[in-house]
């Protein structure tokens, strides 16, 4: 049992969510004359280990969930499905500072932030009995999960406000904007004091919190943003080194319920079937399934990146790609990532996505059914098929095989190119039972491997919530998001090799603004002192 289902079972865990509805601004202090009745007053919380406990693992719930395949749709190797969408916008370059999607990242990002520097502000106040190194412990856990939301706005923001303990609301009116470098600074040493203080395992009703490792991959992942190579090489490869993760042997199931809480995973968003759930399969999956809704969907731009089997680029006069049957001969993971023509179903269909196929997941049956042909396949569980909406899958926010191609892009960076390199790059290339693709070349210089770890981050990683962190760091979004989405290669009604074009306008990325979003105009209006991002 992991700590999510313990905690259920022990408590009701919207009891403690409530306790920290004040987040972001403090509490207006007459509120506190009576005890509430939705939440839990300070005047009786905070008197004992078991609050600080309770305290701490509501903050787990900022962590992000299905969030993260809406960001990969922002990007070159996914696609927003329908065009009336909020996030389609984005894709369309019609988006500003009004938007409700970058407004909705910003509030539940300082809703983490807030919750988080609520607990440190507060679990001081225990008395009496209490295991200090519990306490240590649980503070260590709430800088995490805090610096996990710092991660995303400065990526996604950059200069945002660096709030490290509970505002008035005056205060949240008068905050300025700290810079990127005093953000990443405050990440890097947040981080680095969490994981001297956390456990490097844990069991029993504890599996599924923050770790050391946890810490450090994360550590390694903001340096990596921030252009920090050495150090974010050192944190990779201490958890390398630590010898307590290694590649999950079976691509094809890392991301089912039989692959839960293993070697692979450093950190996760954890859900109770029924219970604290997620609706990955509703929200992902073909028309033809029970709800399946193809919300996010892969794009053609994707495809293409993934090798053949030879360990080729399919530009290669060598690599025996063939363009009338382009799934064939290919990188394992294209299959095991995404739905192809032919695959067998959930529900025991065939997925025939052709426009004449004739099917429910044809392209243009439905304005449902997915619009390049493709559909994504992790985290589509058979289990899920009978409650789409109510799944305990885990979803998992940080795993073993990015730690190795982290300190692997690093090293080619820094100009530090050993046998670990290749090593790190050629495990997740060949370091499972399914996944078996030619080691890379140790000839390679550096412009060349900086691509191959470039192209290994793409279709490993695919549908993670990382690549629109990866190409607005590479300065290449300019170069692969901008133009038409297209989808499936198929035989039309003539007997013609035909490619599916997505019938919306064509993508946008003006690189003179769209490496960041608007700072959210509401934020704005509330506090003159946030300085908007260029051009915006």
């Amino acid at each position: 049992m992991n700590f999510y289902k313990y905690l259920y079972h022990k408590r009701n865990l919207l009891f403690c969510l409530g306790l920290l509805s004040c987040t972001m601004f403090g509490c207006d202090k007459n509120l506190l004359d009576s005890v509430p009745t939705d939440r839990l007053s300070e005047n009786i919380f905070w008197k004992s280990q078991a609050d600080a406990e309770l305290a701490v693992n509501a903050l787990y719930n900022d962590l992000d969930g299905a969030e993260i395949f809406s960001l990969d749709a922002l990007t070159d190797i996914a696609h927003v499905n329908q065009p009336f969408a909020v996030d389609a916008y984005i894709e369309l370059g019609t988006y500003d500072a009004s938007s409700s999607r970058l407004y909705n990242t910003w509030s539940n990002a300082y809703k983490g932030i807030g919750a988080a520097n609520y607990f440190l502000a507060n679990v001081g106040k225990i008395e009496g009995s209490k295991d200090e190194t519990l306490i240590v412990r649980y503070i260590g856990e709430a800088r995490v999960l805090r610096a996990y939301q710092y991660i995303k706005l400065a990526y996604l923001f950059g200069a945002v406000p660096l709030v490290k303990s509970p505002l008035t609301l005056q205060e949240g009116r008068e905050i300025q904007q700290a810079s990127l470098n005093e953000i990443y600074d405050f990440i890097d040493s947040e981080l680095d004091q969490a994981a001297a203080s956390l456990p490097e395992s844990y069991t029993s009703n504890d599996v599924g919190r923050i770790t050391r490792w946890a810490a450090l991959g994360l550590k390694a992942r903001a340096d990596l943003y921030a252009g920090r190579f050495a150090a974010s090489a050192k944190a990779a490869k201490a958890i390398i080194d630590s010898r307590r993760f290694e590649l999950y042997p079976l691509y094809a199931n890392l991301f089912t319920y039989a692959a839960e809480n293993n070697k692979e995973v450093l950190l996760d968003k954890q859900f109770l079937e029924n219970i604290y759930t997620q609706s990955v399969f509703n929200l992902l999956a073909p028309y033809s399934q029970q709800n399946g809704q193809s919300t996010y969907v892969p794009t053609k731009a994707l495809t293409d990146i993934y090798e053949t089997s030879s360990g080729l680029i399919i530009t290669d006069a060598n690599s025996g790609y063939d363009p009338k049957n382009p799934s064939k001969n290919r990188d394992s993971r294209l299959a095991l990532s995404i739905f192809l023509d032919g695959d067998p179903l959930p529900n025991g269909a065939i997925f025939h996505p052709a426009p004449n196929s004739g099917t429910a997941d044809a392209v243009g049956s439905t304005y449902i059914a997915s619009t390049t042909g493709f559909n994504i396949k992790k985290y589509i569980d058979k289990k899920d098929l009978a409650n789409p909406s109510k799944s305990g899958l885990n979803i998992i926010l940080l795993r073993y095989a990015e730690v190795l191609l982290t300190y692997a892009e690093a090293k080619i960076e820094l100009g530090e190119i050993d046998a670990s390199v290749y090593d790190a790059i050629n495990q997740v290339r060949s370091g499972r039972t399914d996944v078996k693709l030619p080691l890379v070349s140790n000839q390679l210089n550096q412009s060349q491997l900086r691509q191959q770890v470039r192209r290994e981050r793409t279709v490993e990683l695919a549908f993670e919530g990382l690549r629109l962190a990866d190409i607005r760091r590479w300065k290449t979004a300019e170069n692969v998001v901008p133009g038409k989405v297209y989808g499936i290669t198929y035989q039309n009604n003539k007997g013609e090799t035909a490619v599916v074009e997505a019938a919306s306008e064509s993508r946008v990325f003006n690189a003179k603004k769209h490496y960041l979003w608007p700072i959210p105009q509401r934020e704005i209006n509330l506090n003159p002192n946030l300085k908007q991002n260029p051009n915006w």
